[in-house]
């Protein structure tokens, strides 16, 4: 017979979070088994799970959802955003609010926790993600351990003597590990009801992509707007990108301190720049630009984690609806009178895009092709091809139809 305080006892937690002032939060795990240290963030999206653990942007950190159902549509092949799909997943963790239930839609193949443990993502459920979203507002992002173990066994003390010794993102150049190693082709294009991803047959334009972590969606747009797309590792030189005479060049979102990428980005994106080739950055892309023209980068309080936030173009006077990821921004005061500051975030006025006044050049801090998040800047990669049509001397195309 079963004694009354054992049936009502508490469960014991098969994972923790362990934060580097020594915090210790404890929940259920789900995922792979064992331990990652990493940078917490939290995303605000309530959809796009799935796109948002395969974009190579998060390589890291640690993944807080404070949407509380993450899990119940569960995963399918066609929405992973990463280009290479045998490559090991660069976000570290997954924290989640409640228990990922069976999968309840058509399109799903597996359940999202096994998805979990295959890409080797370690996850927690049952934590307050309010009260952590909190602590993160006020005193930043923090670096952890999170840790799974069915058995609920845990070494605490070394656990968090991992967090306090990690060094956490600023310093770390994460592109070269989530870069493709050598160069490769792209004709895919987006997605369509009852149809799936098509083929571009006939491109008009060239584009080299220059990938410190570029996201599929993003070739996809490219490839709508008529490029063949051929993608260079992010450490590829001027040499490089000219010897393919391109008629312009991408410069992908990627993970990590800017400033550590830019080591060896900056001089080939100012040899594009200064050869005049149409130039179009996106995140990290973003950053190596505002680089490379002189600006610098700083890292944020909590940084820009969401499919909900408000840009100001300054171009059309519009306001569009953004999806973002980022953890460093271009310092704005640091631009110099040969660059425009096109965008600005309307939630704290950090700078959110750039143009060259005399280069066809220009870049956005957020995520235009939208594998989570609204299509309002797909007019972007239009932008672009109407600088490659410019320097063609062909007519451009209306941004927005």
């Amino acid at each position: 017979m079963t004694d009354a305080s054992e049936a009502w006892a508490e469960p014991t937690p098969t994972a923790v979070l362990v934060l580097a002032d020594g915090t210790v939060i404890e929940g259920f795990g789900i995922g792979a088994r064992g331990s990652a240290v990493g940078e917490v963030c939290f995303n605000t999206a309530m959809t796009g799970y799935e796109e948002i653990l395969t974009d190579p942007s998060y390589a890291g950190q640690i993944i807080t959802f404070t949407f509380p159902h993450i899990g119940n549509v569960g995963v399918n092949d066609e929405d992973i955003e990463t280009v290479n799909m045998a490559a090991a997943s660069g976000v570290r963790g997954v924290v989640l609010k409640a228990d990922v239930t069976d999968p309840s839609n058509w399109r799903a193949t597996r359940h999202f926790s096994a998805w979990l443990a295959a890409r080797g993502i370690v996850g927690i459920s049952g934590i307050d993600t309010r009260a952590l979203t909190a602590l993160i507002r006020e005193k930043g992002m923090p670096n952890a351990v999170i840790a799974h173990d069915p058995a609920g066994v845990f070494d605490l003390p070394d656990l968090k003597r991992q967090a306090a010794a990690w060094g956490g993102l600023e310093g770390l150049d994460l592109a070269k590990e989530v870069s493709s190693t050598q160069s490769y082709g792209w004709d895919e294009t987006t997605w369509e009801w009852g149809e799936g991803f098509g083929r571009l047959t006939e491109p008009k334009h060239h584009v080299v992509a220059i990938d410190f972590g570029v996201k599929r969606n993003i070739l996809r747009l490219l490839a709508d707007q008529g490029c063949k797309v051929t993608v260079l590792p992010a450490t590829a030189t001027a040499e490089d990108v000219l010897a393919l005479e391109p008629d312009g060049v991408f410069l992908s979102n990627g993970p990590g301190d800017p400033a550590a990428t830019g080591e060896y980005a900056v001089p080939t994106i100012r040899a594009v720049v200064d050869k005049g080739i149409p130039t179009f950055g996106i995140c990290l892309g973003h950053q190596m630009l505002g680089l490379a023209v002189g600006a610098r980068t700083v890292k944020m309080h909590q940084g820009h984690h969401g499919a909900n936030h408000p840009v100001m173009d300054h171009t059309t006077g519009k306001v569009e609806i953004t999806s973002m990821n980022h953890g460093f921004a271009v310092d704005s005061s640091t631009l110099p009178d040969t660059v425009e500051e096109t965008h600005v975030s309307l939630f704290d006025g950090s700078n959110c895009g750039i143009r060259l006044k005399s280069k066809p050049a220009f870049s956005v801090q957020y995520h235009p092709e939208a594998s989570p998040g609204p299509q309002d800047s797909h007019y972007l990669f239009r932008r672009f091809v109407n600088l490659i049509r410019e320097r063609k001397g062909e007519a451009p195309v209306p941004e927005r139809t």
